[in-house]
């Protein structure tokens, strides 16, 4: 191989990317939630159920890739702009889970950081899968 001769490889597209975090952040958070039953967590509370658990995780990691795909498409620093908005967007996702414990009677204050958690995975793979996880990097 000369000099002049490198290898160049494309980076996975959004959709695959973007497929990847649903997935990815799915099974994580399933299997949190198979731990939470395991250890017996707030039994009662039904946030900490796999079908709505593994519905809004896919749903949070699919509107994630929705965002950065129109991000990718409209604004010059895409990944940086994608970074702040998921963070907003993480901090943002913690009221719902604290206010639950005022109107949820099954909810103790472990099972709403048990949430938060989960808030918290379904961010960080859809950053690391969208912005960080390229094959030209």
């Amino acid at each position: 191989m000369t000099s002049a001769e490198h290898t160049t490889t494309r980076s996975p597209s959004v959709p695959v990317r973007g497929g990847l975090a649903v997935v990815l952040a799915v099974l994580a958070n399933v299997g949190l939630v198979l731990g939470v039953d395991a250890l017996g967590i707030a039994p009662a509370f039904r946030a900490l159920t796999i079908p709505p658990v593994a519905f809004l995780s896919a749903l949070g990691a699919g509107g994630a890739t929705v965002v950065y795909w129109l991000l990718s498409r409209y604004v010059s620093d895409a990944d940086r702009t994608f970074v702040r908005i998921a963070a907003g967007v993480l901090f943002l996702s913690f009221v719902p889970d604290v206010a639950l414990l005022a109107i949820d009677p099954a909810a103790t204050p472990l099972a709403v950081v048990v949430l938060m958690a989960m808030h918290v995975v379904v961010a960080t793979v859809s950053v690391w899968v969208l912005v960080s996880w390229r094959a030209d990097q």
